[in-house]
C-alpha cells in the first residue's frame, strides 16, 4: 500500500502532482508565452507597408494559425523529449515528464491543435496552408530525428521562422526582399545558438547536459561563441545590405532605415552578454524578462514602422529644418 500519497505515472519517471491542475497543465503543454515567436509573421505586413483592413486580418489569421500550429508542435515535443526532460531541472516539471498529462492525451492535444491550425490558414490562402504544413513537416522532422544532429539542429529552428516570414508574405500576397529573409535566417540561427548556450550553462558538466540533449556534447562553449559571433555578424551586414538596397530605398522613399542599426547593434550585443553570462534560460527570457533588451525591441519597431510609413515626411522635415539652419548660419 502507498502511504505517501503520491502517484508514479503510467510510463514511469517523475511523481505526479498530488493536486494537479489540469486547466493549468493544459495551458503549459501548449506553451502560449512561446506565441511571441510567432511575430514574425508581421514584417511582411510593415515592409510592404500594407495598412488595410483585409491585409491586417489576413495577417492576425496567419499569425493566430502558426500559433495553434507551434503549440501542437510543443505538445508533440513534450511527449517525444519527456525521458529527458525528466534530467532536467526545470523542464523535468512539465505536465507530460512529471506524469501530470498522460503520453495519449498530449498526442491528443497535438493533433487538435495542428488540425486546426491548418484549417485556420486555409482560410488565409492556400500558400500559407501549404507552408504550415511544411512547417509541420519540419518541426516532426526535427523531433524525431534533426535535432540529434548538432548544427543541423539550430539550422532547422532557423528555418522554422523563416518559414514563418514567408507565411506573413504569402498572407498579406506580397514579394519579401531576398536580403530579409537572408537576415531572418542568420539571426534566428543567431538567437538558436543563444540557446543551446543557455542549456549548457543549466548543468555543471558537458556529461550531464548531453543526458538531456545529445548534441550538447558537441556543442562547447568555444565553439558556440565562435558561431555567436558568426551568425550575428551576417545577421548584422545583411540588415544593413537590406537598408542600403536601392530597392528598399526605392519603396519606402527614404533611406532612414539604415539609421536604427544602432539599436540593432545594441540588441545583438545585449543578447550576447546575457546567454554568455548564464544568466537567462534562452531567447523568450531575454525578451520578457531583460528590460534593455525588451525596450531595445520596441524602440527599433516603432522607428522602423515610422519610417516605413512616414520616411518621406520626416526626411522632408529634416530638409527644410536643415536648410533653415544653413540660411541662418551664413
Amino acid at each position: 500500500m502507498d502511504t505517501t500519497g503520491i502517484s508514479k505515472p503510467p510510463d514511469g519517471g517523475a511523481a505526479r502532482a498530488p493536486e494537479a491542475n489540469v486547466v493549468l497543465d493544459l495551458v503549459r503543454l501548449i506553451r502560449p508565452n512561446q506565441w511571441v515567436k510567432n511575430v514574425f509573421i508581421f514584417p511582411a505586413l510593415i515592409f510592404a507597408r500594407r495598412s488595410d483592413p483585409w491585409a491586417l486580418f489576413a495577417a492576425v489569421f496567419a499569425f493566430v494559425a502558426f500559433c495553434l500550429l507551434s503549440s501542437g508542435t510543443y505538445a508533440l515535443n513534450d511527449v517525444l523529449d519527456r525521458e529527458e526532460d525528466r534530467l532536467h531541472p526545470t523542464k523535468r516539471n512539465r505536465p507530460v515528464a512529471s506524469g501530470r498529462i498522460s503520453v495519449s492525451a498530449a498526442l491528443l492535444v497535438a493533433f487538435a491543435l495542428t488540425l486546426a491550425g491548418l484549417v485556420v490558414a486555409g482560410q488565409v490562402h492556400r500558400a500559407v496552408a501549404a507552408t504550415g504544413l511544411f512547417y509541420v513537416i519540419l518541426m516532426l522532422a526535427y523531433n524525431l530525428v534533426l535535432k540529434h544532429h548538432v548544427i543541423v539542429d539550430v539550422i532547422a529552428i532557423a528555418i522554422g521562422f523563416l518559414l514563418r516570414a514567408i507565411a506573413g508574405a504569402f498572407a498579406v500576397q506580397v514579394d519579401i526582399s531576398p536580403w530579409l529573409l537572408v537576415c531572418t535566417f542568420t539571426l534566428c540561427m543567431f538567437l538558436g545558438f543563444g540557446k543551446r548556450q543557455c542549456e549548457l550553462a543549466a548543468f555543471n558538466s558537458t556529461e550531464e547536459a548531453a543526458n538531456h540533449r545529445a548534441t550538447l556534447i558537441h556543442y562547447s562553449p568555444h565553439l558556440l561563441s565562435h558561431l555567436l559571433t558568426t551568425s550575428a555578424g551576417i545577421a548584422i551586414v545583411t540588415f544593413l545590405f537590406y537598408t542600403l538596397d536601392p530597392q528598399t530605398q526605392a519603396k519606402f522613399h527614404s533611406g532612414l532605415l539604415v539609421y536604427t542599426t544602432p539599436l540593432v547593434f545594441y540588441g545583438v550585443f545585449r543578447y550576447t552578454m546575457l546567454v554568455q553570462g548564464g544568466q537567462v534560460s534562452g531567447p523568450n527570457e531575454v525578451l520578457v524578462n531583460d528590460k534593455p533588451f525588451l525596450l531595445t525591441v520596441l524602440a527599433w519597431a516603432v522607428a522602423a514602422v515610422v519610417i516605413v510609413y512616414w520616411g518621406p515626411e520626416i526626411e522632408s522635415t529634416l530638409r527644410v529644418w536643415l536648410d533653415l539652419n544653413a540660411r541662418q548660419t551664413a
